[in-house]
């Protein structure tokens, strides 16, 4: 199996003053098509890694090549670009527009990309139709319940069909009913061949939706296991 991303002794310093590494010489390879879980204390480096394979932060040092892309030396243009080919972002908080309808949310990330009107509301409306929302196409946010604005937030992730899909405790604001959805529908995703990365803090996550549970600790890997042999 190929891998999509590989991460070669990247090493994250904020303080150049003070000692203390938000990682430490970390090295991964997450094969294309695998679920994998970023686990761990708060202040372990989950979020700091999360987010330098986003391209929204810089390593010190190391290298990233994300789906052949080397996004350790790309500008900032480029880095702009790559986030939006390749790269599906879900939040916590949804970071949904609340001024925007369900759909002119979904749209936004196409419209960066330069995709056209047509092309890109048959994709939204795709989407929303296989995330069981397509009926809330023309509400707003604020009508919406947690677990249908998670949808409508994986919805906009997936518009520009990106290589790789990054969430950051994406159930972690959810009530366990509207979480046990989404995390059904991580593994629909994945059987359809997304790779997956998620920083999380629930176990069930880990354990019923990803393949392997990376642990760190003090920005450093203390702990690579297969959680699951196939999702199923």
């Amino acid at each position: 199996m190929n891998n999509l991303v590989e991460i070669g002794g990247i090493t994250k310093v904020y303080d150049a003053a003070s000692p203390q590494k938000a990682l430490s010489g970390v090295s991964l390879r997450i094969p294309t098509g695998e679920v994998t879980a970023i686990m761990g204390p708060s202040g372990s480096g989950k979020s700091t890694l999360l987010n330098l394979l986003a391209g929204l932060d810089r390593a010190t040092s190391g290298t990233i090549v994300v789906d052949g892309t080397e996004i350790t030396r790309l500008s900032e243009a480029a880095l702009a670009r790559y986030r939006r080919q390749k790269i599906g972002l879900i939040f916590q908080f949804f970071n949904l527009l609340n001024n925007l309808t369900v759909l002119d949310n979904v749209l936004i990330p196409a419209q960066l990309a330069g995709t056209s009107r047509r092309v890109a509301e048959a994709r939204a409306a795709e989407l929303l139709e296989r995330l069981s929302i397509a009926d809330q196409a023309r509400k707003y946010p604020a009508r919406l319940s947690g677990g249908q604005r998670q949808r409508v937030a994986i919805a906009r992730a997936l518009i520009n069909r990106p290589a790789l899909l990054l969430a950051d405790e994406p159930t972690g604001a959810l009530d366990t009913g509207s979480g046990d959805q989404v995390l059904d529908l991580f593994r629909d995703l994945n059987r359809t061949g997304q790779t997956i990365v998620l920083v999380t803090h629930d176990p069930r996550l880990a354990e019923r939706c990803a393949q392997r549970t990376i642990t760190l600790v003090d920005g450093l890997v203390v702990r690579d296991t297969a959680t699951l042999e196939a999702v199923g």
